[in-house]
């Protein structure tokens, strides 16, 4: 039988009782939580909780982590008891794992220090231009504008005249306005975005954004309270080509992955170069040792 026990009340006074102990030796004589022969200190957790927080939401923290403890704990205990002594053996496990991670880390640490990772306009539009077929959109995207003003101040005939004009001149107009009377507003022309977010602002269902984009270069409505204008300067349809602008972030972090791959694939060479020039390894024919 396994002994299990948490002392009821210290999980309530804990939050209140880590903060102001964190730095008292006291606290690590204090068990909060036991299964079997294992403890769980008041010390232990004084660590995990951080300093600043209210004594209630201590309280809730420190109840999580023990609970948390317990369950590994017996888990553990009943996973020792029912594996073999060959099946608790991890000691080939834990080695790799330390090798992959030691690696993990010294190739990470390499690439900060070595890997060039700038990308030029002109290496986006090459990559771009050599693999189109990857780059279909598979959303419909616009550049657009969106103003949402209150009924009893709009005027819908500025509105739209001051939507038309692009100019710098017109835009800093345009948003001037919208700064003084909408209640919301978004200038999306020198950048594409998806066509649902300006669905998402307005109270008219559209069903068939296809349909719709290909007839329509401007929504406008009102409800009870709003008037609302969506200007469409442009728009690209699902399975079309991605315009450029809209992929270069893809694309920049597509071309530094490629980077990273041939990066550390030269790493490995290099250092397997180096192992053969220092004669750091020997492998030996097994068949010769089994004959022997």
């Amino acid at each position: 039988m396994f002994k299990f026990r948490i002392k009821y009340g210290l999980i309530i006074f804990f939050g209140i009782f880590v903060l102001s102990c964190k730095n008292n030796k006291t606290t690590e004589k204090i068990v909060v939580a036991e299964v079997s022969n294992n403890k769980l200190f008041a010390s232990d957790l004084s660590e995990i909780i951080p300093s600043g927080l209210e004594k209630g939401d201590s309280a809730v923290m420190a109840d999580g982590y023990i609970n948390k403890w317990v369950k590994q704990e017996l888990l553990i205990q009943k996973a020792n008891e029912n594996l073999t002594p060959e099946q608790k053996d991890v000691t080939r496990e834990l080695q790799e794992y330390r090798n992959s991670l030691i690696i993990y880390k010294y190739k990470n640490e390499l690439m900060k220090q070595r890997m060039d990772t700038t990308v030029s306009e002109d290496e986006i539009e090459k990559y771009y231009n050599s693999n189109t077929d990857n780059f279909n959109l598979n959303k419909n995207i616009v550049k657009a504008i969106f103003i949402k003003v209150p009924n009893e101040v709009a005027n819908p005939l500025l509105i739209k005249s001051l939507s038309a004009n692009t100019s710098d001149e017109g835009l800093d107009e345009l948003k001037e306005y919208c700064l003084q009377y909408a209640k919301g507003f978004d200038i999306f022309i020198d950048n594409w975005v998806d066509f649902e977010t300006v669905k998402n602002n307005i109270p008219q269902k559209i069903d068939d954004d296809i349909r719709f984009l290909t007839r329509n270069n401007e929504i406008e409505l009102k409800d009870s309270n709003y008037y609302y204008l969506v200007h469409i300067q442009e728009y690209k349809l699902k399975n079309d080509l991605a315009p450029l602008e809209f992929v270069k972030y893809n694309i920049k972090n597509l071309i530094i992955n490629q980077r990273k791959i041939e990066f550390l694939k030269q790493i490995e060479k290099n250092i397997y170069t180096e192992g053969i020039r220092k004669n750091r390894f020997k492998v030996y024919n097994i068949e010769e040792h089994e004959t022997k």
